[in-house]
Order: C-alpha cells, then sequence, then structure tokens
C-alpha cells in the first residue's frame, strides 16, 4: 500500500502567526535564541500538567538559560588559567552562570550550540597554540567548521612581545570566528606579559556587556557561591610563602659545560601541595651587580623615586625587584629605535627581520642593549619600556609519596661571558649561590595536562633531554610508590656521558630493580655525527609503535623551539612507518591521543 501524504498540523492560525511575527520583528539573533529557550520551557512545564499562565518559575528559568556563558581559556604556564578563573567569579557575582573549562576539556563540535563564549588564548613560543588548544583550533580551521551566527564573543589573547608572532593564537581564534559569522561583544585585547594592565579592563567591559546582553539580575552579594572554593592556607602566585632550602648539589661535571644543581626545598605544612607534573614557581630579586650595570649605562640614580599608576619606589627597586633586567621586552627595542641614530633597531623590528629578532631576545639581556645603543633615559621612561618581572617555573623533580614534604628541582644555571661581561639568569644564578637554610618565595604552578594515567596497568614512555627529564623522576617516585604494574621507558639526551648524565644512578639502579623497563640514551656529542632523542625513537620505531597500541602514555618535556617539532615529527613518522599510515592519518593518530590524554607535553 502506498504511504499516505499528510500534512503536518500547522499549530496556530493565520491571525496568530502575523501576531507572533511581528513580536519577534525588531529581535536579534540572540535575543531571538533566548524567545527560543523560553517557550521550550513553557512547553516542558505545561507537559507535566503545570497551569497555563506563564509562572514566574519558567520566566527564571528561561532567564538563567539565557545567562550562562561559556569561559574557555587555553594556557600554557597558568597566567590564561587564572584570568578566566577570575573572569568567571565576576560573571557569577554579576547574576549569571558561567561554565569555567579548559580547552583540552572541551569538545569543541559544542561551540555550535553556544550562545555567549568568552575565550582567553595564550600563544606559546613563537606563534604556537597550546596544546590544550589544537583540537579547538583543528575544528574551527577544518573543511567541516560550522556556521556560529548564534553565537556572540569576545576574546583575551595573552603573548610575550619578545616573540615576533605575538599572540598569534588568540588573534587567529578572533578572526576566525568572525569569519564563521560569530558576532564580537567587544574588540579583541592583546596583553603581554604584564597581563593585569589590560586583562582588568576588559574582564569588566565583557561583565558589563555580558550582563547587558543576557539581561542578568545582580544576585545578592550573601548567596555568590565561587566556582572554586576559597582556600585561605595555599600558596599562590600573589601570595607565595617562603620555602627553604635543604640540598643544592651540583648533578653535572666539574668538565661539563653546563652547571646544573638538584634543589631540595622544604614545604610548609598545607601549603604548597603538588602533583607530578606540576610545577614550583620561584620568585626572585634581580642580581645586584645587573642591576647596578643597568644604573651605569643609563647614568640614572637609583635613589631616585618613580611613580607609576599610582605605585611609587625608588628606581633600585623597581630594577631590583619588579622589572625584568635579565630578559629584554620589545617595548625596550621600541624605545631605543625611536630616539637611536643607527638603523639597526628599526630594521629588527621589521617583519622580514624576525628571525634576527628572536635570536636578539634568546641572546641578548638588558645591558647588552644598553650598552651598543647608548640613549639619554629618564628614569620613569626606562620603568615604563621594561617587562614586569615574573616567576620562574620549573618542572618538579620529585612525588610527595616519596619525599614527604619536600619539593626538589633540577635547575640549569644562566651563567656566562658576553663581550668580557658576565651575565647571569636572574633566578637560576641566584638558586645556585643560595646557602643551606635560605628561604626563597614560592607557589605551585598546577599542570592538569600532565598526569600520569590513573590506571596503574597502563605502560608509560618519558622523553626528556636535559633538564627536561625532571617531572620524569617525580612520575618514577610516584608510579613505584603506589605500585603500579605498568612498564616505565624513558628516553633521556645531553652532550656527553660522562659529563652531562642528570640522575644517571637513580636510572641505573631503577632499571636493575625492573623498576624502569627501558632505557635510551642520546649522547649528542660523544660521537662525529650529533644523535638526539629523535633519533632514538625513529631507531626504536617499532617497539614504540607496539607499546602505543597497546595502550601507553607518551609524555614529552624540555625545549619547545627545537626539540619538540623535532620529537613530533619523529613520532609521525614512526607511526606512518610501522602503523603503515598516511601522514594525514598520522596527524590524527597523534591528536587522537591527545585529546585521549594519552600524548601530553611540557614543553618551554
Amino acid at each position: 500500500m502506498d504511504a499516505v501524504q499528510t500534512t503536518p498540523r500547522h499549530p496556530l492560525d493565520a491571525a496568530r502567526t502575523e501576531a507572533l511575527a511581528a513580536l519577534v520583528a525588531d529581535l536579534d539573533p540572540t535575543d531571538l535564541h533566548w524567545v527560543s529557550g523560553f517557550m521550550a520551557g513553557l512547553a516542558s512545564e505545561r507537559a507535566r500538567g503545570g497551569p497555563r499562565e506563564v509562572s514566574s518559575a519558567t520566566a527564571k528559568g528561561a532567564q538563567e538559560a539565557h545567562a550562562r556563558i561559556l569561559v574557555l581559556y587555553a594556557s600554557q604556564t597558568g597566567n590564561g588559567r587564572r584570568v578566566a578563573e577570575r573572569l568567571g567569579r565576576s560573571l557569577e557575582a554579576a547574576g549569571m552562570h558561567p561554565t569555567l573549562v579548559a580547552a583540552g576539556d572541551y569538545s569543541p563540535k559544542q561551540l555550535a550550540q553556544e550562545r555567549f563564549a568568552v575565550l582567553v588564548a595564550s600563544t606559546h613560543g613563537d606563534g604556537e597554540a597550546p596544546d590544550d588548544a589544537k583540537a579547538l583550533m583543528d575544528h574551527l580551521f577544518g573543511r567541516k567548521a560550522p556556521r556560529l551566527e548564534q553565537l556572540a564573543f569576545a576574546v583575551l589573547a595573552l603573548g610575550d612581545s619578545s616573540y615576533p608572532k605575538f599572540c598569534a593564537t588568540g588573534r587567529a581564534l578572533d578572526e576566525r570566528l568572525a569569519e564563521l559569522g560569530a558576532r564580537r561583544l567587544c574588540p579583541r585585547v592583546d596583553c603581554d606579559v604584564d597581563v593585569d594592565a589590560k586583562a582588568n579592563a576588559w574582564l569588566e567591559q565583557v561583565v558589563a556587556l555580558t550582563r547587558t546582553e543576557t539581561g542578568a539580575s545582580t544576585p545578592r552579594l550573601t548567596i555568590v557561591t565561587p566556582l572554586r572554593p576559597a582556600t585561605t592556607q595555599a600558596a599562590t602566585r600573589e601570595q607565595p610563602v617562603e620555602v627553604e632550602l635543604l640540598t643544592n648539589q651540583r648533578i653535572t661535571a666539574r668538565e661539563s659545560e653546563r652547571d646544573v644543581r638538584h634543589l631540595e626545598l622544604e614545604l610548609p605544612e598545607h601549603r604548597l601541595d603538588y602533583e607530578p607534573g606540576d610545577a614550583l614557581g620561584v620568585w626572585t630579586d634581580n642580581p645586584a651587580d645587573t642591576v647596578d650595570r643597568v644604573l651605569e649605562l643609563t647614568k640614572l640614580d637609583g635613589s631616585s623615586t618613580v611613580t607609576l599608576e599610582g605605585t611609587s619606589h625608588t628606581l633600585g627597586e623597581w630594577l631590583t625587584q619588579r622589572r625584568e633586567v635579565t630578559r629584554l621586552a620589545r617595548p625596550l627595542i621600541e624605545q631605543l629605535a625611536a630616539a637611536s641614530p643607527s638603523g639597526d633597531l628599526k630594521r629588527w623590528l621589521e617583519p622580514a627581520n624576525a628571525s634576527t629578532l628572536r635570536e636578539v631576545f634568546k641572546t641578548w639581556q638588558v645591558t647588552d642593549l644598553l650598552k651598543s645603543y647608548p640613549i639619554e633615559w629618564s628614569p620613569e621612561a626606562l620603568v615604563r619600556a621594561l617587562h614586569p618581572i615574573s616567576p620562574r617555573l620549573y618542572s618538579i623533580a620529585s612525588s610527595r609519596r616519596e619525599v614527604g614534604d619536600e619539593a626538589h628541582l633540577t635547575v640549569a644555571v644562566v651563567d656566562y661571558t658576553r663581550d668580557g661581561e658576565r651575565r647571569h639568569g636572574a633566578a637560576s644564578w641566584q638558586l645556585a649561590e643560595q646557602a643551606i637554610g635560605t628561604t626563597v618565595r614560592a607557589f605551585i604552578e598546577p599542570n592538569t595536562r600532565f598526569r600520569l594515567p590513573t590506571d596503574g596497568q597502563r605502560d608509560v614512555i618519558m622523553i626528556g633531554p636535559g633538564t627536561g627529564v625532571a617531572p620524569f623522576r617525580g612520575f618514577l617516585q610516584a608510579r613505584i610508590a603506589d605500585g603500579a604494574r605498568g612498564r616505565h621507558w624513558l628516553v633521556f639526551g645531553g652532550r656527553h656521558r660522562e659529563t652531562d648524565f642528570l640522575y644517571q644512578t637513580e636510572w641505573l639502579a631503577a632499571l636493575k630493580k625492573n623498576q624502569l623497563t627501558r632505557l635510551d640514551v642520546a649522547f649528542s656529542r660523544d660521537q662525529d655525527h650529533k644523535i638526539y632523542v629523535q633519533d632514538r625513537l625513529r631507531e626504536q620505531g617499532g617497539e614504540l609503535f607496539r607499546w602505543l597500541e597497546e595502550g601507553a602514555h607518551l609524555y614529552v618535556c624540555g625545549d619547545a623551539e627545537q626539540m619538540a617539532p623535532d620529537v613530533h615529527q619523529a613520532l609521525l613518522e614512526v607511526i606512518m612507518r610501522h602503523g603503515q599510515r598516511s601522514h594525514e592519518a598520522a596527524s590524527e593518530y597523534l591528536a587522537n591521543l591527545t585529546a585521549e590524554r594519552r600524548y601530553a607535553r611540557d614543553v618551554y
């Protein structure tokens, strides 16, 4: 029998349809989505036998649905997460319902269902997106990217102007969302290392705009619940605690080209809890001899007072405690370029010379620039041209299951001579000079994307050349203490076996006890041709791929500029060869491992 063709019943007659069309004629897409939610709530209430009147509960439910805001952050070092958390608390206090989520924990396909999204996106290294943001970026820039006309958004881009591709991730997200039809709530704001200077004003603007758009009413302050319970005792970046230095031991040979220290710090009880994979943030003052040299080169008096944004300190205090003098900042080069008769600096700032500028930022310090391009400075101009001082983050090289109330660090000391003058790292050199029993100011920087598998049966592959091996010492300690039955494979790299094999005794002892299943090493300068960790991965590609196929978790820690991309390329080649996959399929394989949290990187 032929199917009977019927015409769907239209629930409204012509008069009601016309009245409804007139009612919504001047509403924009955001308002229409709110009406849709309101009607859905009303239908649900009546389906349950509720009254036909429009109840206040229904209206309130629709209002709350309309006030939901996605706060999505992509953060590599924690700055983006901190700003996003602060924004979430502010939105909540303003009567809205923020959903705070890391980009790596968010399903990109869900973006097509969102009405309001606020993105805080960091740029890692020279234009790289944080690992957390890779899936989101691939989705938005892929061939199947959805239209997003229903979405209103705002972007805060974080970066470091020392890199030519400043704030590239945030810029790309902002432009792409607009291309896909989304509507900007406000213009994107790009933040340099001094995040708070611009982020606070942007945050206030976003809260005001979203509150207006959603029609949210401010709740009584007594019922505002923070997104995270307040912890009055835990140390933070803004409120670090003093930790005592227990051990300061050089673990490279005296004849080594590098001075690497093993530091052990005693933690105050309940103030600095951490998991393997987290970092310890350390605040230190700048080296006194470097501050003196800056004052000498600028011919300025360190006792003169400088007031910025209502804060007053002597110039010496600004340079010692509040401004970077061992790391260059783009504003300093721009200031010198505008005042110096030399054309070098202007050429450095041209996009075509990005590689030259990148090398300058890597190898020069503030004193090098001041010495090479002398101009007349005022105290205020100098302070404004320098970046605010930042804490240094070090991967923790221990597990509390093994060391108790301690945190161990593996620190490569920056101490070299340039043009006959000694140069120091702001934190590493001072940590190396620190006497036993003295204290430093510290806090924990969580790294939730760099965690051991919860299943102790899972195998673990750890790739860490140089000081990149630090977190894997903590990984192995934790796995041994927990009785994990999965296998452990370490791939370590250095320059020379005799002088640079960090924690050699510990690794070999673990290997002898079968606590470490495999140990592959690559010492680049022990033979005529250089051998790196990525070469060992290719050599052992068949076994590596078998481990991955059997469910192993893969971790990489260390240099972001050369090592991490080279290792990633080697992994692609291993998967292509031993998994018989195309380049595209191998890339998808690694992307899936990342999404499953089985491929994690802590690179810097």
